[in-house]
């Protein structure tokens, strides 16, 4: 089944300590280029989570974001800075000494001074978070690949169709192909019964460049190449591996063909069917690169 390069992917795993969230993009490039944004504390994991997505995925561009959120005890929490907090007490116990001023000191007073009380973020406990990325991360990729295959069933009938024209103009181009050389031949003959009396020329002179003629205009061997890419590229849609390379390779074989077939193309009309066999092929073509 033909599956597209383009595609996202969510995948989410809670548990009461933490939210561990992985999101997947990848758009059309020539290789498998995978890059992981993901928290400091997952870097040894890096290596990882590239040849589990690479083991999924074998073309694109593609973006790995990995988040991993505390719930629960985590978050912000104050914290008192004992040693802080005890030098404050000194010290205002030894200003009362020194003006003679009795008297308990209010907590209020010490309270007030800064860095008293802090505010930090409390350690979140990653032991789990490994385990808990991967969980996360075959969701984005299950989510991803069904993206991928819709939107390639959605190529594949697009090619499918195309091809149908293809064939169509081939056996066109075929039909009208042998009508060329017996119309030149006829247009040569026209010429000459109208030449002047007495002008003479060599019947077998003439059958030799109407032969000459129809060499240069057969396009049987393009022609019967070009059906023959086009059965192997409809064989790819039901392989199971990625045929993107495949095709783009047939494709440019088919383009190939029809080139020469322009060519070889001594008639208008003939000429405006390889035109249009070229810009079906430029249409499938395009869909090629999409394709994983």
């Amino acid at each position: 089944m033909i599956s597209s390069m383009t595609g996202y992917g969510k995948g989410q795993v809670e548990t009461p300590a933490m939210i561990v969230g992985v999101e997947i993009r990848s758009v059309n490039h020539r290789f498998c280029d995978i890059s992981i944004k993901s928290p400091r504390f997952l870097l040894a994991q890096e290596n990882e989570i590239k040849k589990k997505v690479s083991s999924q995925l074998q073309r694109g561009k593609i973006d790995v974001f990995v988040q991993v959120e505390q719930i629960g005890q985590g978050g912000a929490m104050p914290v008192l800075n004992r040693p802080l907090v005890e030098a404050y007490q000194r010290v205002f116990a030894e200003l009362g000494e020194i003006c003679g001023l009795p008297g308990d000191i209010p907590l209020s007073l010490i309270a007030g001074q800064k860095d008293v009380v802090m505010v930090r973020e409390s350690v979140l406990d990653d032991s789990l978070a490994p385990e808990l990325v991967f969980q996360a991360l075959d969701l984005a990729l299950s989510a991803m690949q069904s993206m991928r295959q819709v939107e390639g069933e959605a190529m594949q009938r697009d090619m499918a169709a195309r091809i149908v024209q293809l064939r169509e103009f081939v056996r066109q181009v075929s039909l009208r192909a042998p009508v060329t050389v017996l119309e030149w031949q006829a247009k040569l003959q026209d010429r000459l019964a109208r030449l002047p009396d007495g002008v003479a020329f060599d019947p077998q002179r003439v059958a030799q460049e109407v032969a000459l003629f129809a060499d240069r205009c057969d396009i049987c061997e393009e022609t019967a190449r070009f059906l023959s890419h086009l059965d192997q590229f409809e064989a790819l849609f039901t392989v199971a591996e990625p045929v993107g390379r495949k095709m783009d390779f047939l494709a440019q074989e088919l383009n190939r063909e029809v080139n020469t077939m322009g060519s070889k193309s001594n008639d208008a009309e003939l000429t405006g069917t390889v035109v249009a066999i070229k810009a079906e092929l430029e249409k499938v073509r395009e869909q090629v690169q999409n394709i994983e």
